[in-house]
């Protein structure tokens, strides 16, 4: 071939090869500034992800679940008062476990059981239940409450400190020492004749003292509910049946011009105590619930054909008042009774819930322990739950006195625990008013065999709970998760039904849920 025609085959070759290279090459967009506004970046969908349709996802189960655990002689924790540091661990740790696999979700811890604290205090000495003597610190230390805060949030459990405002040294406290409040504040302090000291309900600075105990828990520690009992001025007994001696802030009142009867004024006292709480703890954290567990019957009669001891006139505690006027968030009159007799659990359920009138939260005690002339024990606690069920329906709840009766009967913890089969959230609290939480972010990847789900919170601190829905086939399934754990991994298929779509929602610390976020798989 000539030269100089090759030179031209050639070049008009590789003319050609750019034409084609330049009919295939997208064009470049030219850079023009618009605004210095920046857009959010969204992720594209992949390509087997499709839009989720609208869902009605079903319902949770709630139901307030809880046990008191009593500090005070060391009848549920700790079990002695010579435990090192770790034994005391230990033994919460297994509480909490049995709790948990019962499915409870809130335990009622006693931090103060006599003046004293099962927590780092200023203002109320160690307890000598905790370490043996009054003002002891444990060794090595560490704070009893916030261990037991953190465990129980841990394990998807709420935390109520439950203390008692006016006694101030129980018969097995131990000597009073100069730790002791009895001796840093005398005056208001009266021996009963049972050995017990208690203090003066209607003196101002017991009040005041008790209130800025209140305050302190609330303001440092990341609690759930303040819980007070059914111990206001004391029951007769303790005092060889004599009338309680508060001469003093009875004279001075009178000197005043007081023209209340003495069992009036005892009671106004009370009231004017219960409503300040209540306030109190709202103005310092507003989620915090406050929580009463009176005596169960407030006078005899109340229902028709009810005997027994009547609050009302001997502890000097109206507690039908404070239920009344909604100065709390929820109510747990100590049902201690069978269902049949001069105490009827059901009669006495019905009763108090009829006098609701501010629809608070109404969460009976159980006697789980201790329920006389029962021959059952287990079966009666059973069919109290159902009662409870039955008449407070959507709202239901019981707190079961104490966790002896559980940990140490297996066949009422076996019973109960056979009640209580699946988790529940508890019930919503909607006149606290929160801001709801964000949608939670979820993510969801898939192997040939597997899914594997992530998901979190835009406001991660703000999230007690998650819920996840599961849909096998045509068939949703519910699953309530600790706050800590935020993935799963799912097989593709599940008794022959394929996995086809999953959601989250979060749960704030009172049960509030959030938006769900879904997707299609």
């Amino acid at each position: 071939m000539n030269f100089t025609f090759a030179k031209a085959i050639s070049a008009l070759f590789l003319f050609l090869l750019f034409v084609a290279s330049c009919a295939t090459k997208k064009p470049v967009a030219k850079s023009i500034k618009k605004s210095t506004t920046t857009k959010p970046v969204t992720t594209p969908k992949t390509e087997t992800e499709k839009p989720v349709a609208k869902l009605a996802l079903p319902e949770v189960n709630r139901e307030f679940r809880a046990a008191w655990i009593a500090t005070v002689a060391n009848i549920n924790w700790p079990s002695k008062n010579s435990l090192s540091t770790q034994q005391q661990k230990d033994e919460a740790i297994k509480i909490l476990d049995l709790l948990k696999e019962a499915n409870f979700n809130a335990v009622i811890f006693q931090a103060r059981p006599s003046a004293d604290a099962m927590y780092r205090s200023v203002l109320e000495p160690w307890s000598y239940f905790l370490t043996g003597a009054i003002g002891k610190a444990p060794t090595p230390f560490y704070d009893p409450l916030e261990f037991w805060i953190k465990e129980s949030h841990e394990r998807g459990m709420e935390l109520h400190v439950w203390l008692n405002p006016y006694r101030a040294h129980h018969t097995t406290g131990g000597p009073i020492t100069a730790e002791s409040i009895v001796k840093k504040m005398p005056e208001q302090i009266i021996k009963l004749r049972n050995g017990m000291y208690w203090m003066d309900p209607s003196d101002e600075k017991t009040q005041d003292h008790t209130a800025m105990v209140i305050r302190d828990l609330v303001k440092r520690y990341d609690i759930d509910a303040i819980h007070i009992d059914d111990y206001f001025y004391p029951y007769k007994e303790y005092n060889g049946g004599k009338d309680f001696p508060d001469n003093r802030t009875w004279d001075d009142y009178l000197k005043r011009g007081g023209n209340l009867t003495r069992a009036d004024f005892r009671r106004a006292n009370v009231n004017k105590f219960i409503k300040r709480i209540h306030e109190e703890i709202k103005t310092e954290k507003s989620n915090v619930k406050f929580g009463i567990s009176p005596f169960g019957i407030w006078k005899p009669g109340f229902p028709e054909g009810i005997k027994g001891t009547s609050q009302y006139d001997e502890l000097y505690a109206d507690a039908k008042l404070w239920l009344n006027q909604g100065w709390l968030d929820y109510f747990s009159p100590q049902l201690y009774w069978k269902n049949e007799g001069p105490q009827s659990f059901p009669a006495l359920l019905n009763w108090w819930e009829g006098e609701n009138t501010m629809k608070r939260h109404l969460w009976p005690g159980l006697n789980t322990i201790g329920m006389r002339e029962v021959t059952d024990r287990p079966t009666e606690i059973v069919n109290q739950i159902n009662t409870t069920r039955n008449i407070l329906k959507d709202n239901a709840g019981t707190i079961h006195y104490s966790v002896d009766g559980l940990s140490k009967n297996p066949t009422m913890y076996n019973a109960v625990k056979n009640s209580y089969q699946k988790k529940a959230l508890v019930p919503t609290t909607p006149w606290i008013k929160t801001q709801p939480l964000g949608k939670p972010i979820l993510f969801a990847e898939s192997t040939s065999i597997s899914t594997n789900l992530r998901w979190n919170s835009p406001e991660p601190a703000k999230v007690f709970q998650w819920i996840l829905y599961i849909k096998y086939g045509e068939t949703w399934e519910t699953e309530i998760i600790e706050k800590n754990l935020n993935s799963k991994i799912l097989p593709l298929s599940r008794n022959g039904k394929k996995l086809n779509m999953v959601a989250v929602k979060s749960v704030d610390r009172l049960g509030n849920e959030s938006e769900y976020e879904a997707k299609n798989l």
